[in-house]
């Protein structure tokens, strides 16, 4: 993966609105761009069984932010520092999805994003506490299991060894989740990339393992970026859309060739304590025409603690701090 990794970022949160149109949840992804759906959109087969109203939606988010604050609040209480986490700390479920096709014939699934993840894992048939949407490796003629002494078996968190098959165990959020380190051709959109590593998961509990899996984006030399480099140059940028919005989908635009014309960018830290986020040089918060009294020392990235400001696309809080109060 390039030292200097290139990601444009940009994250366009569509308004609510009242009397949308119909959405078309049946477009085909078209070249490195996929769609992004938000969980809840009506595209999405992981929204809420009840519809929400618009109105009720705003209350939900309001009961949503009184929930953050008292998390905040119990993090800085007698304390000068809050230790930087992944905003699943706050909220326990992912929140974008995009399709992915696993195996040959290819199986679609529909997996979370997540910028602060590296190893991809989806949930294989038999597994203990998943959804009923799994992938069924035993019919997909290019589908390998990777041995221990395989070097991906050193990249994976926790690995074990039963028998010959290389293992891992991870959390997520409140889930635990167990999976074998296996291969198999993946397709995003119209690209093919054979042979990628990922988690075949055997078995999770709690509730935040994302239905149908996980696509990570991190730096990691696990993640989409680094298994990818051929074909993408670790170059991406996605859109997060609102599940009211008009389209009720962003996007996700994977390589130089799929990347928008004007986009503004800005440069990406590496921080050495977490060396799979990304992070960026935050200097203060602005709402309207007004900036937020906060001194830039909150805010300041250190690579010695992993002090800084990140992206994570695996939340709607897309930034966690590491703030001295």
């Amino acid at each position: 993966m390039k030292s200097a990794l290139l990601f444009s970022l940009a994250i366009l949160f569509f308004p609510l609105a009242q009397g949308l149109q119909t959405p078309n949840c049946n477009v085909a992804d078209q070249g490195s761009t996929l769609q992004v759906f938000h969980v809840n959109s009506p595209c999405s087969p992981f929204r809420p069984k009840t519809p929400l109203s618009w109105a009720d939606t705003v209350l939900q988010m309001q009961s949503n932010d009184k929930a953050r604050l008292l998390y905040f609040s119990s993090l800085v209480a007698g304390r000068s520092i809050v230790p930087i986490s992944s905003g699943r700390a706050v909220s326990q479920n992912p929140t974008y999805i995009v399709r992915a096709k696993i195996g040959t014939p290819a199986q679609t699934l529909l997996v979370a994003v997540d910028t602060s993840n590296d190893a991809a894992w989806f949930p294989c048939s038999g597994c203990v506490g998943c959804s009923s949407a799994t992938f069924n490796s035993a019919k997909s003629s290019t589908f390998k299991p990777l041995p221990c002494g395989a070097q991906q078996c050193k990249q994976v968190p926790n690995p074990s060894c039963g028998g010959t098959t290389c293992g891992f165990n991870l959390t997520y959020g409140s889930s635990a989740v167990s999976a074998a380190v296996v291969q198999d051709n993946i397709t995003l959109a119209t690209d093919s990339i054979p042979g990628y590593t990922f988690g075949c998961v055997s078995k999770t509990t709690g509730t935040s393992f994302p239905a149908q899996g996980l696509l990570g984006l991190g730096r990691g030399p696990l993640s989409l970026l680094s298994q990818s480099n051929s074909l993408y140059n670790s170059i991406f940028s996605y859109c997060l859309p609102s599940y009211k919005s008009v389209n009720f989908a962003g996007s996700l635009r994977l390589g130089p060739k799929s990347q928008p014309i004007r986009i503004k960018t800005t440069q990406l830290l590496k921080n050495p304590r977490r060396s799979s986020f990304y992070y960026v040089n935050l200097m203060a918060i602005r709402v309207g025409r007004r900036v937020v009294s906060i001194p830039p020392s909150a805010f300041a990235f250190d690579p010695n603690t992993g002090a800084g400001t990140v992206f994570d696309s695996g939340k709607f809080l897309n930034t966690m701090f590491r703030l001295k109060v």
